[in-house]
Formats: C-alpha cells, sequence, structure tokens
C-alpha cells in the first residue's frame, strides 16, 4: 500500500469520480488496517469509503484553484496502472 495519499486538488482536467473513491479507499485501507475487508467488516469499511469519497468532494467543490498543479500524476492516469486495470 502507499504511504501518501493521491493529491487531487489542481488537476487538469479535475479529478474523476473513480480518482476521488480511490483516493478516499486509499485513506480508509490506511487508518483501518483493512487492506481486504472480511465479511464481517464490509459494509463498515464501504459506508467509510463513501463517508470519506464526499468529504473530499465537498472539500475540493470549495477551495481555491492551485497555482501550480500536483507534482505528482495521479495512480489512476498513470499509462502503466491504466494498462494493468486494462482501461
Amino acid at each position: 500500500m502507499c504511504r501518501n495519499i493521491t493529491e487531487l486538488r489542481g488537476l487538469e482536467p479535475p479529478a474523476t469520480t473513480d480518482e476521488v473513491e480511490a483516493a478516499a479507499r486509499q485513506y480508509v485501507r490506511k487508518v483501518s488496517g483493512i487492506r481486504h475487508p472480511s465479511a464481517a467488516t464490509e459494509v463498515a469499511f464501504e459506508e467509510a469509503v463513501a463517508t470519506v469519497a464526499a468529504a473530499t468532494r465537498d472539500l475540493l467543490g470549495v477551495l481555491p484553484q492551485r497555482r501550480q498543479p500536483p507534482r505528482t500524476v495521479p495512480p489512476l492516469r498513470r499509462p502503466e496502472v491504466i494498462a494493468r486495470l486494462g482501461r
């Protein structure tokens, strides 16, 4: 698992729903210590992902524009990740 949460503010084009959800999932995995939720934790895990994704969309919607784009390309925009996911 990656140590850093993906920066989404200032992307051009703006962060997609998939990118916001992937960042939320990465955050929930990190703070919960759960990489693959079990049947007992799946509902709580997915609710947390939805809550974090909604908060992320709200936050990105009210922050001012960045002067410079993020220094790194989000994973879902990297060619090797796109190829691995078959997109």
